[in-house]
């Protein structure tokens, strides 16, 4: 039997419209079981990098998801960048929350991740990285792969500097929990709730954004990613919080520095997070008629992660 598609002639296309929404449903649950089988598969290629419990088949389920849902009109293929860029920050993040044990540790690996972006890390150049290792060959094939792109000639020195930007935050998360660890009551080592916020790059969310809009942006977008990426870092200081709300307890559990230890309460977070989400959709509201994907795709951002930390968290159990 042939089904005509929802936009034909005839009386079987127009019976068949009542069914769009889940057939857009089921397009997007393609999307993200094809990416997870990528990701799971991508894991695999480098080494034990994913080796630790967190990294279970709901991680890359809920990845591959957020990607999906993000960008419901992509190919697969265009939603690869944005999901490895995803999946390598959820990478090298582990490696310096729970694997560095030194400031020594984490300042090697935002030095060789910088010297990978720059192209030096191989061993080639002036020798000022380490051989290479699963994390830094994961992202030079993401680096490379973005070069199969005309737009990352001109945009990647964006590009470089929200990954450095991105690096600094985490190095910096790392020695406040190290100076908390170590405190013994010896006054404030923790910082406020604005240099909290001002540090949100160690999310990573920009960092991926910007790779995805590299690799499949309109050139509106491309040719305007300043503007853009200001907007993006208004929806990545409502997902540090937002994540903080929903993975207190494991923050507590894992060491890490949460906006609740700060003195800060749910009630002051969740005001703040409104302001933020209130900015960001001022910024987009002009930009609908220009780009309206990218549009789209940061209220996504907003959207789908809202409802999906009220049941859910990315990582696995420890």
């Amino acid at each position: 039997m042939h089904v005509h598609h929802p936009g034909t002639t005839g009386k079987t296309g127009t019976s068949f419209e009542r069914f769009t929404a889940a057939s857009d449903m089921g397009r997007i649950a393609a999307l993200a079981a094809a990416a997870g089988r990528d990701l799971r598969k991508c894991a695999e290629s480098y080494d034990d990098l994913f080796g630790g419990k967190p990294f279970d088949p709901g991680f890359y389920g809920s990845l591959a998801l957020v990607g999906a849902f993000g960008s419901p009109w992509a190919t697969a293929d265009e939603l690869r960048i944005v999901n490895r860029a995803a999946l390598w920050v959820f990478a090298v993040d582990w490696l310096v929350d729970v694997t560095a044990k030194t400031s020594e540790d984490v300042d090697t690996i935002v030095r060789d991740c910088l010297a990978t972006a720059d192209g030096t890390v191989d061993g080639t150049a002036d020798g000022t990285a380490g051989p290479a290792t699963p994390l830094t060959r994961f992202l030079a094939d993401i680096r490379d792969d973005l070069a199969s792109v005309p737009a990352f000639a001109a945009a990647r020195p964006v590009w470089r500097a929200q990954l450095e930007r991105m690096l600094t935050a985490m190095a910096r998360e790392w020695r406040w929990n190290d100076a908390r660890e170590n405190a013994g009551g010896t006054g404030r080592v923790l910082p406020d709730l604005e240099e909290y916020l001002a540090n949100a790059d160690g999310t990573g969310s920009s960092f991926v954004n910007v790779s995805h809009w590299i690799f499949t942006g309109d050139p509106w977008t491309v040719s305007h990613l300043d503007e853009v990426m200001a907007i993006s870092a208004e929806v990545q200081r409502y997902l540090r919080l937002l994540n903080d709300l929903a993975t207190y307890r494991r923050d507590v559990g894992w060491g890490d520095v949460n906006v609740l230890m700060l003195g800060v309460g749910r009630d002051e977070v969740s005001e703040r997070m409104a302001e933020l989400a209130d900015r960001a959709g001022e910024l987009l509201e002009p930009l609908r008629d220009v780009c309206p994907r990218t549009v789209a795709y940061l209220e996504c951002q907003v959207g789908f992660n809202t409802g999906f930390y009220g049941g859910a968290d990315y990582w696995g159990e420890m």
